[in-house]
């Protein structure tokens, strides 16, 4: 299983964390590591063409997917 939403195909990004957040001249000698920033997939099933099938989703498009226009 990939960890990507089937729909927008949203995937593990990476980032930077900064310790020791402080301002002035120690934010930039503070230490810098990466990170990664991995999508929330929930297990769910959906309907496709009227057919029941299982479906790796992030919670964006879950939201998306059951809103209804008012």
């Amino acid at each position: 299983m990939s960890g990507k939403c089937e729909i927008c195909e949203k995937t593990t990004t990476f980032g930077r964390h900064i310790r020791y957040n402080h301002g002035g001249s120690w934010e930039r000698r503070a230490q810098k590591k990466s990170r990664t920033f991995k999508p929330n997939l929930q297990v769910t099933t959906i309907y496709v063409g009227g057919v029941a099938r299982q479906a790796r989703l992030c919670t964006r498009c879950l939201r998306s997917l059951y809103k209804t226009k008012g």
